[in-house]
């Protein structure tokens, strides 16, 4: 009962709205019809709502094939947001250390349900580099950061993000069972840092360590990016940057205000 009153405060028409524009998000560029029928809808009801979000700025229409799609507009607002947050701001230190310390991309990013957002990013200096622009949104199951902002949500959570749609399989390493993860959350959880293996991309190896706030909840993850081939295995040199990338977020969630537990020497 009150589940259904609460239903019924819902405004129908910003549900579909808002359905339009993830599913332009999704495909980037799509038709009226395209639209309607991706999401059962009526032609002059998708028509009416991609009209009102074209006057209002946050969708264009392509004016060769009049098809429409996602604005500037949210880009500009999600910047803001993460203005707002102010985590590149104090990021930017410990993001310079640690890319002076590994020679290699760093990247921080946020979880926004069961994906995540890059939200700053150093390039690293070699030749050949990794790229994740800042904006980027990626699968949260199979990337090093995402992992690691998964692995600290409670088990049922990470459950209920993915029970509606299969994992997908992106390489030959990417886990794609739901209880595989979840056992494999629990060691990153336990570690403290997540490795992603090849899981997303291949040749491109990952590791992240999560960024606490002073709720003692992780707020952010930050990583170092680097191709595979230039480390060949070298156990050695991939836990010095494992050592190098615990010992800088650690300092930066206390900078954040989280006090790490003690441990009794």
């Amino acid at each position: 009962m009150g589940d259904s009153k609460k239903d019924n405060r819902h405004v129908q028409s910003i549900q579909r709205a808002m359905a339009i524009i993830e599913t332009l998000d999704k495909y980037r560029e799509l038709g009226v019809t395209e639209i309607a029928e991706k999401l059962g809808l009526e032609r002059s009801t998708v028509h009416r709502i991609l009209s009102t979000l074209k006057a209002l700025g946050y969708i264009n229409q392509n004016p060769t094939n009049h098809k429409y799609s996602n604005s500037f507009r949210f880009f500009e607002i999600g910047n803001n947001v993460i203005q707002s947050l102010g985590f590149r701001r104090q990021a930017m230190p410990f993001m310079q250390e640690l890319s002076t310390k590994s020679n290699e991309a760093v990247n921080l990013a946020v979880l926004d349900g069961k994906y995540v957002i890059y939200i700053d990013k150093i390039e690293s200096p070699a030749t050949i580099k990794v790229d994740l622009p800042v904006g980027k949104r990626m699968p949260a199951y199979c990337t090093g950061l995402g992992k690691v902002l998964l692995a600290h949500l409670p088990e049922i959570t990470v459950r209920e993000l993915f029970e509606d749609e299969p994992l997908i399989r992106y390489t030959k390493n990417t886990i794609t069972d739901i209880d595989e993860l979840c056992q494999h959350l629990a060691k990153i959880r336990e570690q403290g840092y997540a490795v992603d293996n090849e899981e997303y991309v291949e040749g491109l190896l990952c590791i992240a360590a999560p960024i606490w706030g002073h709720t003692k909840n992780v707020v952010a993850a930050l990583s170092v990016a680097l191709p595979k081939f230039r480390y060949s295995d070298d156990d050695d040199k991939i836990a010095h940057i494992r050592d190098i990338l615990l010992d800088v977020a650690r300092r930066f969630s206390i900078s954040l205000g989280y006090q790490p537990p003690h441990i009794d020497s």
